[in-house]
């Protein structure tokens, strides 16, 4: 692997897992240091986040990684309407319904892992990355799929601003099983329409967790 790319996936996990948090200043010489490369693998690294909008130029020298603001929540998730609605509507037309028949019944059972250990928590997002695998799968469009990849990046960062729910995952489970039903009924209108439910409970869900953040740090 080049050194470049190797300092590229190690910054981008450290950025996504919160270890590099939004307004943390990634210093040349320092980053070079730590991640054990040169300086000009590190400016390849570094150039590839800030096109993928992670990090930006900080004071005209160096770079700090992009904040995070209900604001970008709102941006993030009319894109992500505009995507997951097309991507859904895809699957439903040109999906296997045995798939997405087999996810639904999946996530209609799945109160026992959202109201588990983290261990079962994490069961259920590897449930819920499979429907998303299935849709990349079943739409059959690459154009669609990189936009998503894409998206998807900044929206794991953006998860770190709400807080695990009980009641929110069951409800999500709940959505992500209507998603999969009518996919696998092949009524594109339908799952664009479910998906639409869903992202807009996601985000009011969000919305309220942060506002609860802020009146408890005040």
């Amino acid at each position: 692997m080049r050194a470049s790319e190797r300092a590229y996936l190690a910054l981008l996990e450290e950025i996504l897992e919160w270890r590099l948090p939004p307004g943390t200043i990634l210093a040349e010489v320092e980053q070079s240091e730590r991640l054990g490369v040169s300086r000009t693998p590190l400016r390849e690294a570094l150039g590839r986040l800030a096109a993928e909008g992670l990090t930006a130029a900080h004071n005209g020298r160096g770079v700090v990684v992009t904040e995070l603001s209900l604001d970008h929540a709102d941006e993030l998730f009319e894109l992500r309407e505009a995507l997951e609605c097309k991507a859904a509507s895809l699957a439903a037309r040109r999906g296997n319904p045995l798939v997405f028949s087999e996810l639904q019944k999946e996530f209609s059972s799945a109160a026992a892992l959202v109201q588990g250990d983290d261990a079962a928590k994490g069961n259920y997002y590897s449930l819920v990355q499979r429907l998303d695998d299935a849709i990349d799968q079943a739409m059959n469009n690459a154009y669609l799929l990189q936009s998503l990849k894409s998206l998807r990046v900044h929206l794991v960062r953006m998860r770190r601003l709400a807080k695990d729910n009980p009641e929110r995952l069951l409800a999500s489970a709940m959505e992500h099983a209507n998603i999969a039903g009518a996919i696998a009924a092949g009524d594109a209108q339908l799952a664009a329409a479910c998906t639409t439910v869903h992202l807009n409970q996601s985000l009011n869900h969000l919305k309220s967790t942060q506002h609860q953040t802020e009146r408890t740090a005040s």
